[in-house]
């Protein structure tokens, strides 16, 4: 099952839990905000346009970084970057304890999301180094991961702020962060890192490494909108804050489903255009649902979202991984995809923002995504299996 001149870090039956807890700790500083936001708001000011920035400048800073992912690799190595990104992430949850006012807020979310990038730019390559087999269902399994620490920070986030406080609700994510770089370090650090080895550069002159950091991106600006925003637009239209972030904590939970679904399924699509084109469609209709009948098809909007955003994700890097002959070659592709990518998605949750204090609701937000995944639909044509970048198309970073 493994590759038998990668060095495992750990044993067949502890990477997959070791991979899971990693990805629970990626996405809790961003989640808990959304069903937190009016009492974020009331306590520090911030308007709809700065309280999209919590969201938009963590995905601003791990498109940055994940952007020097091939340097990473070469410099620091996937197992120290590793344990290092979490490290950041697990200060900059606990600094949310006393730095509680608007510029504290935006400053950690900044610094949560480099920790995030050092991360998402370099497990990638770590799985795909010392699991070439298996890089598919591990990505998956990362992913899953991801989408379950999100899950469990909105559905958990609004009571837990009834006992302790938002502030501290925000800062019980450095917990689990550091428990995350305990287990990393005792379980990781057998394994040989690629700091000091030779990286391919950023596929700048690969036509076909655009369309997968577009392709990303206006994937992941849907995830990114909806976790920021989805509980606020169901609290604007009279639901309780506890409800909202009920209803974003079952979504990320059927994120995880379609996470899981992905991850023991995918071998069997070679071409991966015919799941990404089913999960499209899904999306698509979470989003009319969201636009004609917000609250009818409540549920339904959440079901068929999760659905739709928790395959597309993993989805999406699996493909990119597909076009990368080997763990350098990985690295320095997903940075160049995950850091366009996100930078692009970014403004998602910054325009809804300003969109929601300028109108009445958040109805054109979702229309203008809907849009998007129009596009991605016909962009998923193009993604035929099969087709490696060469190194001959990267150039230096």
């Amino acid at each position: 099952m493994k590759n038998p001149t990668a060095q495992s870090p750990v044993s067949h039956g502890w990477v997959i839990l070791v991979i899971l807890l990693v990805g629970l700790n990626l996405r809790p500083i961003l989640a808990a905000i959304g069903p937190l936001l009016a009492d974020i708001q009331q306590a520090t000011g911030l308007s709809s346009g700065g309280a999209g920035l919590l969201t938009t400048l963590p995905v601003v800073a791990m498109g940055i970084c994940a952007l020097s992912g091939a340097w990473l690799q070469r410099n620091l190595g996937e197992t120290r970057g590793v344990g290092l990104g979490l490290a950041i992430i697990g200060v900059a949850c606990a600094l949310r304890w006393v730095f509680n006012d608007a510029a504290g807020l935006i400053l950690t979310a900044g610094l949560g999301g480099a920790g995030i990038a050092l991360v998402q730019a370099l497990m990638p390559a770590y799985i795909k180094g010392h699991y070439p087999q298996r890089a598919g269902q591990l990505m998956g399994i990362f992913t899953t991961g991801i989408m379950g620490g999100a899950a469990i920070a909105a559905a958990s986030a609004y009571p837990l702020a009834q006992g302790s406080g938002w502030s501290a609700t925000l800062a019980l994510a450095a917990l689990p962060a550091l428990l995350g770089v305990l287990v990393w370090v005792l379980c990781a650090t057998r394994a040989s890192t690629s700091a000091g080895k030779a990286a391919v550069s950023l596929p700048l002159r690969s036509a076909r490494a655009w369309l997968l950091m577009v392709f990303f991106g206006i994937g992941t600006g849907a995830y990114t909108l909806v976790l920021a925003w989805l509980p606020p637009f169901y609290v604007q239209l009279g639901w309780s804050a506890s409800d909202s972030g009920y209803l974003l904590g079952a979504l990320t939970l059927t994120e995880v489903v379609a996470g899981l679904i992905v991850s023991f399924c995918i071998g069997k699509f070679p071409d991966r255009r015919v799941p990404l084109i089913v999960v499209l469609l899904l999306l698509l209709a979470g989003l009319a649902c969201l636009i004609l009948a917000p609250l009818p098809l409540a549920l339904w909007a959440a079901l068929l979202l999760g659905l739709g955003i928790g395959a597309l994700f993993p989805l999406s890097l699996i493909v990119t991984i597909d076009h990368a002959v080997d763990a350098p070659s990985a690295g320095a592709l997903l940075g160049f995809v995950q850091g366009g990518g996100y930078l692009i998605a970014s403004t998602m949750p910054y325009v809804a923002g300003l969109i929601r204090d300028h109108s009445s609701s958040l109805q054109q937000a979702w229309v203008a995504m809907g849009l998007g995944v129009l596009l991605l639909l016909v962009l998923a044509l193009y993604l035929r299996p099969g087709l490696k970048i060469s190194e001959a198309r990267m150039v230096a970073a």
